[in-house]
């Protein structure tokens, strides 16, 4: 073959010989192997050089049983659940100087198994190290370490003193029902937000959150944004100081007021509202409340998300609330246009006559009215709607409104079913609540029950608000009960429903142990 020419193909016919890889023997024990710069085999590499010499095989880390949290020297506390990738890194931060000392690279870490009530916790390591003229060796290293409980100085404070508080949160909110914060109950039982309240008590038109930290109070506020909207204010106050070390120690308070308007609120805009919103309303319906408001325009369909600064701009009220809804009965309905998703939620314009429960033998008074939900009612069927014909109204927007244009006389909101009182095959988990008793009204705690009832049957009605917070199975119901139920009221689907973990009395104390939450 010339110099410089292409080798011969496979099939050319030529001899082409097979290359192999040289091979020496180990100097040890003689095994053939392939040539490194220490001439020795695995085995007999690994059995001369230990690269976990020096590395430690026990530890210890510092455990808060109140808060889940583990010490991170030299003050800082971090909140981390079994084996999880947090509780790793804090773990392999107590192993970071040895390591680098060592020279030695970590290159895997996973936990092994221990028991919960063991106080150990178990780490197998996989390290890699340069050894003997460039060589880089791996091996795997255990690590114990061993669980020291200690309260962290936030719950020391607290179970000393529980009402030495240092942060609260005072939530607000100006309306006269409570269905706002049975919602936002569920929200911070689901994400978690108040496990770390010191405790929960109930205030005049809100809620009042007490921490041991700072920083346990500012995120909670900060949740508290996400989910609703909110105007919060911030103050501090100065407990004690020692001026030779110059160190402050305040209570803080962070008021939180979440805006007056709430889901299926009639609202009627200003002139200079409606005009910057593009010609909606006058009258629209609050539909969706998260960290915006949706406002739908129920004779036209249209949308318009206000967020809680612009809010503030036209700082607007409810004209009407749902305690002022009032029960028709749908006596026909014409679809007038086809149905149509907005926002993940269906509606469908249709023309409904209606008549007032009330007037059912004392006149024959029937209202025909514009409606969205031509999609889910039919002849016969209850609807909840707001009387704009017999309604005693101290608005001016709402007397500006009737003045401009010829509204109508009945609002329709939802559709409405027969009340009765059953055991629910699913529950709601409480937040610990501190009641003031000696400044409950009379008649206070009907009207929170019948609120709560009326809440939970909102909740079977709507797939939407049941999506975003957890349901329970309810050991108590018993299923015979079901025939009593008719086929058009909504339940709750068995597949959305989640198993209450409970402990009995003889694993109450191992459970609590081995870090186990209902």
């Amino acid at each position: 073959m010339m110099p410089g020419s292409a080798p011969p193909a496979a099939g050319s016919g030529m001899f082409v010989p097979t290359q192999t890889a040289g091979t020496v023997l180990c100097c040890i024990c003689g095994v053939s192997m392939q040539p490194n710069p220490a001439n020795m085999c695995a085995r007999c590499l690994r059995a001369r050089v230990d690269i976990t010499e020096g590395v430690p095989r026990n530890a210890a880390v510092v455990y808060c049983p109140d808060c889940f949290s583990y010490l991170q020297p030299p003050r800082s506390w971090l909140r981390a659940g079994p084996e999880s990738p947090e509780l790793l890194q804090i773990l392999l931060r107590r192993l970071k100087h040895p390591l680098a000392r060592l020279k030695v690279s970590l290159s895997g870490a996973e936990f092994v198994f221990s028991e919960p009530h063991s106080k150990r916790l178990r780490l197998k390591l996989r390290l890699r190290r340069e050894v003997l003229n460039g060589i880089v060796l791996e091996q795997t290293h255990s690590v114990e370490f061993v669980v020291h409980d200690r309260l962290c100085d936030s719950c020391a404070r607290a179970q000393a003193n529980p009402d030495q508080w240092v942060a609260v949160v005072q939530l607000r909110q100006h309306v006269p029902h409570r269905r706002t914060f049975l919602y936002l109950e569920q929200l911070l039982i689901k994400h978690g937000q108040a496990a770390l309240a010191i405790r929960v008590a109930s205030a005049p038109g809100g809620l009042d959150f007490f921490f041991g930290s700072r920083s346990h109070a500012a995120r909670l506020v900060d949740f508290l944004g996400t989910v609703a909207p909110i105007q919060t204010n911030t103050a501090k106050q100065l407990v004690s100081h020692d001026t030779k070390s110059f160190i402050y120690n305040y209570k803080y308070t962070f008021s939180v007021e979440i805006c007056p308007i709430c889901r299926e609120d009639l609202i009627a805009l200003s002139p200079k509202a409606s005009r910057d919103l593009g010609g909606l309303g006058p009258l629209v319906l609050c539909t969706k409340v998260t960290n915006a408001i949706a406002l739908l325009d129920p004779l036209t369909l249209r949308v318009h998300h206000l967020e809680e600064k612009k809010y503030r701009v036209y700082n607007f009220k409810a004209a009407l609330t749902s305690k002022q809804l009032v029960q028709y009965m749908v006596l026909d309905i014409e679809p007038e246009s086809p149905e149509i998703t907005i926002d993940g939620s269906r509606y469908q314009l249709a023309y409904a006559q209606v008549a007032r429960m009330s007037d059912f033998g004392k006149n024959d008074t029937v209202f025909t009215v514009r409606t969205h939900l031509g999609h889910r009612l039919s002849p016969g069927d209850l609807a909840l709607g707001y009387d704009l014909y017999g309604a005693n109204m101290n608005d001016d927007d709402m007397d500006k409104a009737l003045l401009r244009q010829n509204l109508p006389e009945v609002i329709l909101v939802k559709k409405s079913y027969e009340k009765r009182r059953r055991t629910r095959r699913w529950k709601l988990k409480r937040l610990p609540v501190e009641e003031d008793l000696g400044n409950k009204a009379k008649g206070e705690e009907e009207r929170r029950e019948d609120e709560y009832t009326n809440f939970l049957d909102e909740l079977e009605r709507d797939p939407e608000i049941r999506f975003t917070i957890n349901l329970y199975k309810n050991d108590d119901y018993r299923s015979e009960m079901a025939s009593t139920i008719g086929d058009d009221v909504p339940t709750v689907p068995i597949e959305e429903l989640i198993e209450d973990l409970t402990l009995g009395d003889d694993e109450e104390e191992d459970g609590a142990d081995a870090g186990m939450v209902e």
